[in-house]
């Protein structure tokens, strides 16, 4: 073994803290409940598909890295129903999100559910109208109001008596 390499190693296995979290030498986050070898496939993955980039002075997240973070934290935000929505399902909302999006899908069928609507097919929803203004803004902010459609129904929607919700 090489003296660059002991010292390398050594400065790795130092452990300090800086802002609360376990990180070595060179300021790299340490992941004691993971094997080396899967950290560094893991960021070897991550720098492949461009959310990394390695520099002299470490690793940093890429432009494209910046923009997957802040959309998994956009994904988090939280719409409540208001108090203004029928308590008829009158409204269907048809989406089609491409599959590289699909936090938000799952993120858009989460609250779907919680605004009451009931599933007819995986990306075709009825509920009560109106969909909140915020919720409809953000949609517009995150880019996924040309992946979404919605239909006013003359008569509210009567499901099957042999479906339930709890399905």
């Amino acid at each position: 073994m090489s003296i660059v390499r002991e010292i390398l190693e050594e400065l790795w296995n130092t452990e300090i803290r800086y802002k609360g979290a376990r990180v070595n030498f060179f300021g790299i986050p340490r992941f004691k409940k993971y094997k080396p070898e899967s950290i560094k496939a893991t960021i070897n993955r991550l720098e492949k598909q461009g959310l990394i980039k390695k520099e002299l002075s470490g690793i940093l997240l890429s432009k494209n890295g910046k923009v997957y973070v802040r959309r998994k934290l956009d994904s988090l935000k939280q719409f409540n129903k208001t108090d203004n929505i029928s308590k008829n399902k009158n409204l269907i909302v048809m989406f089609d999100i491409p599959t590289e999006r699909k936090p938000e899908r799952e993120w858009l069928r989460w609250h779907l559910k919680k605004f009451g609507y009931v599933m007819i097919q995986k990306s075709v929803w009825v509920g009560p109208s109106p969909l909140p203004k915020d919720f409809l803004d953000y949609i517009n902010e995150i880019r996924l109001k040309n992946c979404i459609k919605t239909f006013k129904l003359a008569k509210p929607y009567k499901h099957n008596p042999y479906y339930t919700d709890n399905e």
